[in-house]
């Protein structure tokens, strides 16, 4: 039982020693960040991140952020720079060079090589002291106390700033750019996360089949039709428009009512109000109308004509949910 607590302590204090260093970054925003942000805006290039060890992780992972955000970014190992890539950085490019000390072997021959291409340089380091921090056009500071690491020499609480760090610039830029959900899906087409985005009602209402029958349909061939069609419901329509709607409730309903219902027609166990969408509206919307009536299905339209059904089984296949 003591380890367990002390399992958990260990974890517990790692975790709030890291939630303390970023909430410290706050007091080391200047305007250098604001200069940072404003030099990537204006660029008619790319922003080249570039790091080595464990911060170079972070530049790869801040080069994924600002593409998924639109911002362009491109990652440069540092040690592959000085051995040949430096070629990657265009003349009008920007670049980010992220190192905690600042002053490591690597960065002290790369910087001087950046400055020598009159690219603006952005430094990310722990030490504004640095070699780093001096050379560079503009300093993001990301110091920390020291390591979650107990020997504080693992790299912990030092990337996680940098990381932090990172996404506070993509989130500006983004936000300066006025890169909007639309634009994020056009990033994003595959997963889950792009089909909240693009996906639209008919996309999966066409492709599903379509229950319908009229109101004077006896029940007989009601059940037929809604048991063939597998979606737990069918259309009541008349000259294609929405009469009502016959559910799987609306049979258990019926055979708990009736004890002889030979006679009965859609009309009579029909819901009359149905709830429906219009194919034209995204998927996630439909989720949130179903989970708003607690319901499993709704009646795509098109205008007022009925087109389908899209059923919550089919946004789950689809991820959305």
């Amino acid at each position: 039982m003591s380890n367990t607590k002390a399992i958990l302590d260990l974890a517990k204090k790692t975790i709030l020693s890291e939630s303390d260093a970023i909430r410290n970054l706050n007091t080391l925003l200047n305007d250098d960040f604001v200069h940072s942000v404003s030099c990537i805006i204006a660029s008619k290039g790319r922003v080249i991140i570039t790091g080595v060890g464990k911060s170079a992780i972070i530049a790869a992972k801040i080069v994924a952020t600002f593409n998924s955000t639109g911002t362009p970014a491109i990652f440069m190992h540092a040690a592959d720079a000085i051995h040949g890539d430096l070629g990657t950085i265009q003349e009008n490019d920007v670049v980010i060079c992220i190192s905690k000390s600042g002053s490591t072997p690597e960065i002290k021959m790369l910087v001087p090589l950046i400055k020598r291409g009159k690219n603006k340089l952005i430094g990310m380091t722990g030490n504004i002291d640095s070699f780093l921090g001096q050379q560079a056009d503009f300093v993001l500071n990301t110091f920390v106390q020291k390591e979650a690491c107990p020997n504080n020499l693992a790299p912990t609480t030092s990337t996680t700033a940098q990381l932090v760090m990172g996404d506070a610039l993509a989130i500006c830029l983004l936000d300066l750019k006025g890169f909007s959900s639309n634009d994020f899906a056009k990033y994003h087409p595959g997963g889950s996360l792009g089909k909240r985005l693009y996906l639209t009602v008919a996309d999966i209402a066409t492709n599903n089949q379509k229950p319908e029958v009229d109101a004077h349909t006896d029940i007989k061939n009601v059940i037929v039709e809604i048991s063939e069609k597998m979606l737990g419901v069918s259309a009541v329509t008349e000259n294609g428009k929405i009469v009502g709607v016959v559910t799987d409730g609306d049979i258990r309903r019926m055979l708990n009512k009736y004890d002889d219902f030979s006679g009965l027609k859609a009309q009579d166990v029909m819901s009359t109000n149905p709830k429906t969408i219009q194919i034209d509206v995204l998927a996630i919307k439909a989720l949130e109308l179903m989970q708003e009536n607690g319901i499993s299905q709704l009646l795509a339209v098109d205008g007022n004509k009925y087109v389908g059904i899209v059923h919550l089984h089919n946004l789950i296949n689809e991820g959305i949910l």
